[in-house]
């Protein structure tokens, strides 16, 4: 009778907790009901991408240093969500959450963002990686990643705000205790 290692499941296993993440950023309470995610999964030759436009972001000073780790570590990662929000006020006559009066003011500063979009995108986040800890999956929340996410344009021109969230099962999180 064969047996089967963890080994020649990990990367398998992984992708399919990512899907599951996946769905529960799609699920996740949104203001008003109104749903401007943008949320995928990137492997490894789109990792490799973001990897190599992060060092070349650092090396023509756009970002701090640390993005070349930022990079180094991502490509340790067998999977890498990206969730990000397009900028849509949601209409309110009172609110003034974004440093606006109101939504028709703010809708004249169509890049400053609204507050209810980041809102429901942090719940997003926060839904996803509990998906990964329910699975025992390392993963951390990575704004420096999610920017070269933004200037690839691999989530759209409207999408204005990206996160990502690297994905490994190894014996110790590559994504912590990192130099």
């Amino acid at each position: 009778m064969p047996i089967v290692y963890e080994e020649e499941i990990r990367k398998k296993a992984v992708l399919d907790v990512a899907e599951k993440m996946l769905i529960a950023a799609r699920t996740a309470p949104k203001a008003r009901g109104v749903d401007n995610l943008v949320i995928s999964v990137a492997e490894k030759d789109t990792i490799e991408l973001i990897a190599s436009k992060m060092k070349e972001m650092a090396e023509e000073g756009l970002v701090p240093d640390f993005f070349v780790r930022d990079a180094n570590n991502i490509l340790l990662s067998d999977a890498l969500v990206l969730i990000g929000t397009k900028i849509s006020p949601m209409g309110l006559k009172y609110c003034g959450l974004c440093g606006f009066s109101n939504c028709e003011e703010k809708r004249r500063h169509p890049n400053h963002p609204c507050a209810f979009n980041t809102g429901d995108l942090g719940i997003a986040i926060g839904s996803a990686v509990s998906v990964a800890a329910d699975a025992r999956v390392d993963n951390r929340v990575m704004y420096s990643v999610g920017m070269a996410v933004k200037e690839l344009k691999l989530l759209g021109d409207e999408v204005k705000i990206v996160y990502a969230i690297p994905l490994s099962a190894k014996g110790k999180s590559p994504f912590f205790d990192r130099k």
